[in-house]
């Protein structure tokens, strides 16, 4: 899942940072308007829990890893924008510190993992839970949903990435100057093996989670009116 240097030509990387950098920094500032006080120490937490579930890399067949990313649950709980920023850390010193992602690709990792992710299952999440109580199983049902279909939806982006390169890099002979496989064989191959292994393991992580939250503080969940702001809706009488 990680794009290592050497993988993608420059037309793709220059591009992915040119459209990651006016992310990162409206991402920046819209944390300090939505994010609340009691929602602050979750954001560094889940930085720290992406960084730590990301290095668990299982081999699969054919010389590639997989791995679950948890960017489901923190865009689920701390909401899409402020999932840019914690997962985007995660990569960064992953890249940085143990070479796992290349320095090169870091922006286009992290428009996978830290922007398609968490936004796609935000928007699932909410689409599928739709106005149901937020104690509701339907909720933790979603929020399952939302995780396997964000981690398939990024790996397939991915596969799409290392699928176009023998299209924008080769040789006057054509031979590929990056990844030399095309779109019929790189785009399978990463939908296939998320779906049918890791985005399995990102929806049963963002399930458990969800459903630990549901029954501890739903109000630390993104969206959801606070305890003070519940208690007064229910006081508040009909006019």
């Amino acid at each position: 899942m990680h794009i290592p240097d050497g993988y993608l030509g420059p037309y793709t990387y220059g591009a992915l940072w040119i459209i990651m950098i006016p992310i990162w920094i409206y991402a920046g500032r819209r944390l300090s308007n939505e994010l609340r006080s009691k929602q602050v120490p979750l954001l560094a937490l889940s930085a720290a829990f992406s960084f730590v579930i990301m290095m668990f890399n299982v081999p699969i067949p054919g010389g590639s890893t997989g791995h679950a990313v948890g960017a489901a649950i923190i865009g689920i709980v701390l909401g899409p924008w402020a999932a840019v920023i914690s997962v985007t850390v995660a990569l960064v010193l992953q890249a940085l510190i143990f070479g796992d992602g290349g320095i090169t690709a870091i922006a286009a990792n992290c428009f996978n993992m830290a922007v398609v992710m968490p936004f796609s299952a935000y928007y699932v999440y909410r689409i599928v839970s739709g106005k149901t109580d937020i104690t509701s199983s339907r909720r933790i049902i979603a929020a399952a949903i939302a995780g396997y279909i964000s981690l398939t939806l990024a790996a397939a982006l991915t596969g799409v990435m290392f699928g176009i390169q023998p299209l924008l890099h080769h040789t006057a002979e054509g031979v590929p100057i990056y990844m030399p496989y095309p779109l019929s064989i790189t785009v399978p191959a990463m939908v296939l093996e998320h779906a049918l292994g890791f985005s399995i393991l990102e929806a049963l992580v963002t399930a458990l989670i969800f459903a630990y939250i549901q029954k501890t503080d739903i109000s630390l969940l993104y969206g959801e009116p606070s305890g003070r702001e519940r208690i007064k809706m229910k006081g508040a009488r009909p006019v």
